[in-house]
């Protein structure tokens, strides 16, 4: 059985091993004409799965200012109204947005910015400090990160946050705020079965931060209910074609990925899990550091991602015939159809 509980990095704060990711729940908000949120969303059965995955013992809830425009800060605040000691908060900056468009404007890296953005942030979610502040700008370069960190510890000696980190896939970038970073704690970045991620692992393990796990379930790949005929609405940002979002294609899912979720099936589900805890499984097997989020938008969705926790990692067995599986899709990939695929990484401009 995993620990049900790990420590975030080097900051000394508790967390549950799984946490649940809030972009989903965050509502609709744009870029112009393109949707940034997973369409239309049910705010009270939002909060429902918030608190449910309080009593089920997930503590770690993962935001960002920009979801929804700030409504997905607010919701959270909201949800966790009498039950804020109990929750570690994380969330980011970076995006700008307009709130009453629920428009995304842009970036804003400096920091004047950033204490501007602390503050909004606090208010939104009420509560009077922030556990994680992470970085949201993924490909930010090094130097205007390093201007930021004088910025970020004093928001901690203030009290406003407890710690920071980035969310990037991108290893030079984890590791300045590793070995430059007091009270930096985490990584944020992309880890699935599907896409491995041994350059950011190796970054944790060296400056002892946490690995935060963005998109464990493959964008609700992994969730096995996604089939070549299925198509997503135009209002789920899954619904359009974007650089950075590798899963789904003109609405559907990308064929080469739902061939390699068939392949691993039976090995993450063999013992009788479901495959989207056979995929969590597999991340607490791969990494002693890692913390998945997977989105939740339904009370049943979190209590299924949590009863993984009492199943744990996949098996040593259990884990090697994933990675055989795996092996041999690698080599499938040389094939010209899905060189652009695989194992090409994320675009840095990833927004989630």
């Amino acid at each position: 059985m995993v620990e049900s509980t790990r420590t975030l990095g080097r900051s000394g704060i508790e967390v549950s091993a799984l946490g649940m990711g809030c972009w989903a729940i965050a509502g609709p908000w744009a870029e112009g004409r393109t949707p940034l949120g997973w369409g239309a969303v049910d705010d009270e059965e939002s909060t429902r799965a918030i608190r449910r995955a309080l009593d089920l013992g997930v503590t770690l809830f993962d935001t960002a200012d920009t979801y929804g425009a700030g409504h997905g800060e607010r919701l959270l605040g909201r949800a966790l109204a009498g039950r804020r000691d109990a929750a570690v908060i994380a969330t980011k900056w970076g995006y700008t947005f307009d709130e009453r468009a629920r428009q995304a404007t842009g970036t804003d890296a400096s920091p004047a910015y950033l204490r501007r953005a602390v503050q909004d942030s606090l208010r939104r979610l009420d509560t009077d400090r922030i556990d994680l502040y992470q970085l949201h700008l993924a490909d930010l370069p090094v130097a205007r990160a390093q201007a930021l960190i004088g910025a970020l510890e004093g928001l901690v000696a203030d009290g406003l946050i407890r710690a920071y980190g980035w969310s990037t896939d991108r290893a030079d970038r984890a590791a300045t705020f590793g070995q430059d970073a007091r009270h930096a704690a985490a990584v944020q970045h992309s880890l699935s079965v599907l896409r491995d991620a041994p350059d950011l692992l190796a970054v944790c393990a060296k400056y002892d931060l946490a690995s935060i796990n963005r998109g464990p379930l493959g964008m609700g790949l992994l969730t096995g209910k996604y089939h070549p005929a299925s198509r997503l609405p135009r209002d789920d940002v899954r619904g359009m074609t974007s650089g950075w979002l590798e899963w789904f294609r003109g609405g559907r899912p990308a064929p080469e990925w739902l061939r390699r979720v068939h392949a691993v099936r039976a090995a993450l589900t063999a013992d009788g899990r479901t495959l989207a805890q056979g995929a969590l499984g597999w991340i607490w097997a791969r990494s002693d550091r890692t913390i998945p989020i997977p989105g939740c938008r339904s009370v049943a969705q979190v209590e299924e991602n949590a009863a993984a926790l009492a199943r744990g990692p996949l098996t040593p067995d259990q884990f090697a015939e994933v990675e055989r599986q795996l092996a041999a899709l690698r080599a499938a990939a040389l094939r010209e159809v899905d060189r652009p695929y695989w194992p090409s990484p994320m675009l840095p401009t990833a927004r989630p």
